[in-house]
């Protein structure tokens, strides 16, 4: 059986790691089991509204800087920041 719901790309390791918290430090914070916060980052689960909203929350980030319905960028190709100056 497939799924006709869009894939839920998202930037989340990315933004934990750098933020310096582990998996099970952003799980107690939004309530959920570490293995969630895993699975979202792999995409294997997509969370719910109420999920990616506390989790931008715990990040102070709006909701799209963390989840997209389309692939992001590489890092640093975003916002011009490979034009030259």
């Amino acid at each position: 059986m497939t799924s006709d719901a869009p894939t839920c790309y998202n930037r989340l390791r990315v933004i934990r790691t750098d933020r310096g918290v582990s998996r099970r430090e952003l799980a107690d914070s939004v309530g959920v089991h570490y293995q969630t916060i895993g699975y979202i980052e792999r995409a294997e689960y997509s969370p719910s509204l109420d999920l990616a909203l506390r989790i931008a929350r715990h990040f102070d980030l709006p909701v799209e800087a963390i989840f997209s319905l389309h692939p992001f960028p590489p890092i640093g190709t975003e916002h011009g920041a490979s034009r030259s100056a």
